[in-house]
């Protein structure tokens, strides 16, 4: 099981947590929301929770608590600009559809 991010989004998380000053990395999770059920949870990760999984790519840890990894097993995170819009996006094989605003997804 892993989660994976490109060399953009683990600049801004790199760049986020420089500017923070402190943390062990950034958790991604899940929580049941929207109009199609899911929706992807970011956090900074002070300190590690029992059950955590830990992945690192390109010298940033990811973070992930058991019940999310069933649901973002195998996702690639990434870090996009369009315009004057900026943020992550999640690019999960579990995902069977979203919502038409892509807050949410279902599985």
């Amino acid at each position: 099981m892993s989660i994976s991010l490109t060399k953009a989004a683990a600049k801004h998380v790199a760049d986020q947590m420089e500017s923070r000053g402190h943390g062990i990395g950034i958790r991604v999770g899940v929580k049941t929301t929207g109009c199609s059920g899911m929706a992807y949870v970011l956090e900074f990760v002070d300190k590690l929770e029992v059950g955590d999984s830990v992945f690192e790519g390109q010298g940033v840890k990811l973070v992930v608590d058991p019940k999310s990894l069933l649901y973002i097993d195998g996702t690639e995170m990434d870090f996009v600009k369009q315009g004057v819009n900026e943020g992550f996006e999640f690019r999960n094989p579990n995902a069977k559809g979203e919502c038409g605003c892509g807050e949410s997804f279902s599985v």
